[in-house]
């Protein structure tokens, strides 16, 4: 089975919510109190799947606000150099500033993440600011997990996906589960269901499925799949890890699709990088057991790069990795 997109459309996938500042430590096997050195680079979960949509060759945009600043016009500039529509990125005139994310890299299984996202601009994004002729102009609305930690950024993704319903426009929900931007695992639980339950597509691992589900032990798939599937969901994607992920379908078929093993050099970007190949392909009508592995050789590529946006590959990049480790 393929999803059935609206052809006439201007863009491919729209995303919504946080872009930011990545700041990578240049020095690995180093502690961040020993780090001397960053390289600056545009973060965010759904600015990165946008970026790495429009890399794959995909129309994509962006809804979001920016600080008007050095950092928000750094951000813009970057997204729109690389293809990315930014004409719906509006700037904060509040004097909010850009989320910055320093990461540490002590080795390929212990990375860490400093946030900085205290009044941070793309979390005050307003409903008035959700255009509704963009977002019918788009076969995807692509929605992330930390645009809904609070107001009034939750209402203007829940007026986004409203707007996408009524055009009948694709929604695909990426958990992006961020523990510090929330209050509890329970007001977490509330807004991740009520968008689940909207979306068409859900993607996500496992821990984060758990915490949408208030799971206090590990949860158990086909639950998850069964509850979604009595709501909207058309398609349940659940990732493993080095297990792989599995997708699913109301009829009941699953698909697995495994993990390619790679030199890794951090663990962050992978998700970001496996939403936007998965995406890529189901847009382009590639069978979900396809749409897998594209997802899994882009996070594979990625964890083994510096960074997440910059490191975004190609469909090149992608192909040949699934060729080389068939």
């Amino acid at each position: 089975m393929v999803l059935i997109f609206n052809q006439n459309r201007e863009f491919d996938i729209i995303a919504i919510g946080r872009a930011c500042i990545d700041l990578n430590a240049n020095e690995y096997n180093r502690p961040m109190e020993e780090t001397m050195t960053f390289t600056k680079y545009v973060g965010g979960s759904p600015a990165n799947i946008a970026i790495g949509s429009s890399k794959l060759g995909l129309k994509a945009g962006f809804i979001g606000k920016i600080p008007q600043d050095q950092h928000g016009r750094f951000i813009k500039q970057y997204m729109s150099e690389k293809g990315v529509d930014t004409s719906n990125m509006v700037f904060d005139t509040e004097g909010r500033k850009a989320g910055l994310a320093f990461t540490e890299i002590l080795s390929p299984s212990e990375c860490s993440i400093l946030m900085y996202r205290d009044h941070v601009a793309d979390l005050y994004l307003e409903p008035s600011e959700v255009n509704e002729d963009y977002i019918k102009n788009t076969k995807i609305l692509l929605v992330s997990g930390t645009a809904l930690a609070l107001s009034p950024s939750r209402e203007a993704v829940f007026k986004a996906i409203s707007l996408a319903k009524k055009h009948a426009v694709k929604v695909v929900f990426e958990l992006d589960y961020r523990p510090y931007t929330w209050h509890s695992q329970v007001e977490t639980s509330i807004y991740y269901s009520l968008v689940a339950q909207l979306s068409n597509v859900v993607i996500g691992t496992r821990d984060e499925y758990d915490v949408m589900e208030n799971l206090a032990t590990p949860g158990n798939n086909d639950d998850t799949v069964k509850h979604l599937f009595a709501h909207d969901a058309e398609l349940v994607v659940i990732k493993h890890g080095v297990d792989g992920s599995y997708a699913y379908e109301p009829n009941g078929a699953t698909y697995h699709g495994q993990a390619y093993k790679t030199q890794v050099l951090k663990t962050f970007g992978a998700g970001d990088s496996y939403a936007s190949a998965f995406l890529y392909a189901i847009v382009n009508g590639k069978d979900y057991e396809t749409a897998l592995k594209y997802g899994s050789a882009s996070a594979s590529i990625v964890v083994s790069k510096h960074s997440s946006s910059e490191a975004m590959p190609t469909v090149q990049d992608i192909e040949d990795l699934i060729k080389d480790r068939s």
